[in-house]
């Protein structure tokens, strides 16, 4: 039996999981669990990379103490965010959270350098304020000496993966995330990024999912109680690891990756970029085997995440459960919201924002809890169906089958609500896509096996599917969709 150890780090938490591999199948066992968000320190919101880093040397032990080596060690993150390592491979300051408001009027700024068409030609990807590009450009501006101190700059997952082994790579489907990598040379985008004024001394070379990229650190090993093991760069981003484990077949389904965001996309064998695709701001990010992860981010249950927080902050604590069941039984489409909208962006009292745009967009404010979480579930719903429709056309294909992978399958109203709204066949599982696909891709750079296809066989021999067929009446989520287009029209 070969056994992988996989670290998934969420924006909201984290978990060490170690998969083990055996005629076929795959099984998880979650060992050990812990929150992740961000920290306000003065005006600046940031990442405790200390405090993760302790939490993964906490699995680390966790690993040893349940009774033994693993073959490999797998990290994989959320994209965008970085941290930069002086010449001393010394990290230069806790990395900056995306949602830190530094990168607001930041792509007007850059657009006015180099035309947003000719960014999308080159990158393939979709335009966000959080983007690594923005990030970098805003801190060109505001601190350009930290900058050129730097000698490396390596996305989440690979920051650390240099912490755990010492060598410094840049995972690929992490790079394609930033929006500095160009999708037609296959490399960093260097002439655009001098073009804008970002120094480019400082990226290191590109890996590709299931790399050995070294071992682990001896003084680790000897502290965890583990054997120095194979640090591996999996799908290093989080929705590349999760589509790697969609247990799929043919070539008529689509992926939804549901969690604090919704990635929905198809997987093709080469970027999609073009005019249109620039238009309906869709992005090319990287996948396993060379495959092509073209979809939309959409914002997820981040607004619900934020309901319970700002609820929780007032004395008045919920689990998700509980604010499942009460939209339940709350009066569907109270109202309509356009979740991608700027208003939800960063964190605060959602749903004080959620009532906010209702009033503006001539609509009554919901009128209780359930109601609240409804309304953006609903609205969710319907940005899938926006998404879904807007690739069939960009990709002239017709799709039957939506996959959703991740933690947010366990909401079974929105994978209800995601069946009615599209029309599609839903199924869901696995819940642990993403450690799933960290621990196949690992069980892939060790030759235990042998490509893609054979992993979402292992896939579906692991876990436990589960179907949704869309609603017959299709009349009132006709009337709700053409209120949401007009609303996103509207950009209210």
């Amino acid at each position: 039996m070969s056994r992988y150890l996989a670290f998934d780090l969420g924006a909201e938490s984290g978990r060490a999981t170690i998969g083990s591999l055996s005629d076929g199948r795959m099984t998880l066992e979650v060992i050990h669990r812990f929150p992740n968000g961000p920290v306000q320190l003065g005006e600046t919101l940031y990442w405790d990379e200390p405090g993760l880093f302790r939490e993964i040397k906490a699995g680390l032990a966790a690993c040893a103490a349940c009774g033994g080596e693993v073959d490999s060690i797998g990290i994989d993150s959320w994209g965008v965010d970085y941290g930069l390592l002086d010449r001393n491979g010394e990290l230069l300051g806790n990395p900056v959270h995306y949602r830190d408001s530094r990168t607001t009027g930041m792509m007007a700024r850059v657009f006015s350098r180099l035309a947003r068409e000719e960014i999308y030609r080159c990158t393939g990807i979709q335009f966000m304020q959080l983007n690594t590009l923005y990030q970098l450009f805003s801190a060109v501006e505001r601190n350009r000496p930290l900058v050129e101190q730097a000698a490396c700059m390596l996305c989440m997952a690979d920051l650390q993966n240099y912490f755990l082994c010492g060598e410094k790579a840049q995972e690929y489907t992490l790079a394609t995330t930033t929006q500095m990598y160009d999708a037609n040379r296959g490399a960093w985008a260097f002439e655009m990024l001098q073009r804008l004024g970002i120094p480019t001394h400082f990226l290191p070379r590109i890996v590709q999912p299931g790399t050995v990229v070294g071992r682990l650190r001896e003084n680790l090993a000897r502290e965890s109680g583990l054997k120095s093991a194979a640090v591996i760069a999996p799908a290093a981003h989080d929705t590349a690891a999760a589509v790697a484990a969609v247990p799929a077949v043919g070539d008529d389904w689509l992926y939804l990756s549901s969690g604090t965001w919704s990635l929905l996309g198809v997987e093709l064998p080469k970027p999609l970029i073009t005019p249109e695709s620039c238009e309906m701001n869709f992005t090319n990010e990287g996948g396993v085997n060379g495959s092509i992860r073209f979809l939309r981010n959409i914002m997820g249950l981040w607004l619900v995440q934020e309901c319970r927080r700002t609820w929780e902050r007032e004395g008045n604590r919920h689990d998700y459960a509980e604010l499942t069941r009460l939209a339940e039984q709350a009066r569907p489409f109270a109202a309509v919201v356009d979740p991608a909208h700027g208003d939800f962006l960063q964190p605060g009292d959602m749903p004080a924002r959620i009532a906010d745009f209702c009033r503006r967009t001539g609509q009554t404010p919901p009128a209780s809890k359930g109601e609240i979480v409804r309304i953006a579930l609903e609205g969710l719903a319907l940005a899938y169906r926006q998404t879904v429709e807007a690739i069939a056309k960009l990709t002239r294909r017709t799709y039957r089958v939506l996959h959703i992978v991740g933690g947010g399958t366990q909401n079974r109203l929105l994978n209800r609500l995601a069946a009615d709204a599209t029309g599609l066949l839903v199924k869901t599982g696995p819940v642990e896509a993403t450690a799933l696909g960290n621990c196949l891709v690992q069980a892939m750079a060790l030759g235990h096996i042998r490509n893609l296809a054979e992993v979402r066989e292992v896939v579906r021999r692991s876990v436990d599917i589960e179907t949704y067929e869309p609603c017959k009446e299709r009349g009132v989520w006709e009337e709700a969709y053409d209120k949401f287009k007009r609303i996103c029209a509207a950009g209210s």
